[in-house]
C-alpha cells in the first residue's frame, strides 16, 4: 500500500446543518476542529497516525491554534481543506490549513496549528521522533529559508505552502 505525501494532504466534505450557527455560518470553533481532523486524517494516511504514536510511547496534542476568517461557510457548502507541515523541530510541530470553497475557490479560513509530541507516561513534552523529523525535514528547511529571506524568524511566520508531490514511490 502505498503512503501518501507526508508533506501536504487535501480533504474535502459538506458543512453539516450542525455546525452552523444561527446566522447561518459555519460556527467559529468549527473551523478549528476541522483542521485538527484533517491533520489526523493526514497523519494517519503518511503512517504517522495514532496507532504510530502510541507504538512510539507520544502523542501529539494542540498548543496553540490562530485561524484567520475571510469569509463565511454556510449549510450545503462543500468545503476543500488542504493542511501541509510548516516545520517539525523541537518538541513542536506546525502545521497550516486552508479552507476553500469547492465551487468557486474562495478562501474562507486560514488556520496554524502548533502541536507539541507528549510523552504518553506522563504527558511531559519530547522530543518528536527522528522518523517524523526526517519526513518534514524539506518543510522544514524551506520554512527557515522563507522567513529569513522575508525577515521573518519569529514563529509566527509563515513558511510558503507547498504544492503535493503524491506518494512516494513504493
Amino acid at each position: 500500500m502505498a503512503v501518501a505525501d507526508p508533506l501536504v494532504h487535501t480533504a474535502r466534505w459538506r458543512v453539516r446543518h450542525y455546525e452552523c450557527d444561527p446566522n447561518g455560518h459555519v460556527n467559529n470553533a468549527v473551523y478549528l476542529n476541522w483542521a485538527e481532523e484533517v491533520a489526523i486524517e493526514h497523519a494517519d494516511l503518511a503512517g504517522f497516525g495514532p496507532a504510530w504514536s502510541a507504538s512510539r510511547g507520544g502523542a501529539w496534542v494542540i498548543h496553540r491554534q490562530a485561524i484567520t476568517y475571510h469569509h463565511p461557510a454556510v449549510h450545503g457548502d462543500e468545503v476543500v481543506l488542504t493542511v501541509w507541515v510548516e516545520m517539525v523541530r523541537g518538541v513542536r510541530g506546525t502545521r497550516r490549513t486552508e479552507v476553500r470553497r469547492a465551487g468557486d475557490d474562495r478562501l474562507l479560513a486560514e488556520v496554524r496549528t502548533e502541536w507539541v509530541w507528549v510523552r504518553l507516561a506522563d504527558g511531559r513534552p519530547s522530543a518528536v521522533p527522528a522518523e517524523v523529523v526526517d519526513a518534514a525535514r524539506p518543510a522544514t528547511l524551506a520554512t527557515l529559508a522563507h522567513r529569513r529571506t522575508a525577515g521573518r524568524e519569529s514563529p509566527g511566520g509563515a513558511g510558503p505552502r507547498p504544492t503535493p508531490t503524491g506518494p512516494p514511490a513504493p
